[in-house]
């Protein structure tokens, strides 16, 4: 039998995801989100949750865009470092030696360093509790050809994304390779069952 351990946030894993805005001076941001994920196919989006009392949200309210950039293995110092000061204070762009680029799609920033980066135009935003959830569009995925791996999309292997483990707020990179998708069960049930 399971133990209850209560109504929690504890999904696992989550993204660490790099938002990234233009605050209302013009100064790019990016915080970490661990409350994201892809949310549609088509058209293709992702989703963000923010809390209302963060520098971000105002940003993302105002200028109606933001990025999500993903950061590596080796960035999650980084990474974590972003998402526990205000950009109201800081340059975290600085603070971290990363480059700002200006997105040539949508008005916001990402991260030059991260290998794979997403460019969402707001399209949906919903009032949850404390976090509202905002649901981009995706306009444009860029990758550095060094991530690029068959069919010419992004290789996970390469990327190295981390991810975050929200019970014991770890940080994680990503484990070995099960098995392909819509292949490995065919095993259970005989050849194409639903």
């Amino acid at each position: 039998m399971k133990q209850s351990v209560g109504a929690k946030t504890l999904a696992m894993p989550t993204p660490v995801w790099l938002v990234g805005t233009y605050d209302a001076d013009g100064k790019p941001n990016i915080m970490t989100i661990a409350w994201g994920g892809i949310c549609c196919s088509t058209p293709p989006c992702v989703t963000v949750s923010l809390r209302k009392a963060t520098h971000s949200y105002a940003a993302i309210v105002e200028r109606r865009a933001f990025t999500v950039s993903i950061p590596t293995e080796g960035q999650a110092a980084q990474a974590d470092y972003v998402g526990t000061v205000s950009g109201r204070d800081v340059d975290k762009f600085a603070a971290c030696g990363w480059t700002p680029v200006r997105s040539e799609l949508v008005d916001a920033p990402y991260v030059g360093e991260a290998p794979l980066v997403v460019e969402c135009r707001l399209l949906h935003t919903l009032e949850i509790g404390l976090h509202t959830q905002f649901v981009g569009e995706i306009v444009d995925v860029k990758a550095d050809p060094a991530v690029i791996g068959a069919k010419g999309y992004p290789d996970i292997t390469k990327v190295k994304p981390l991810a975050w483990d929200p019970a014991h707020r770890g940080y994680y990179g990503m484990g070995e390779f099960l098995g392909m998708a819509w292949a490995i069960g065919k095993k259970i049930g005989g050849e194409g069952t639903k």
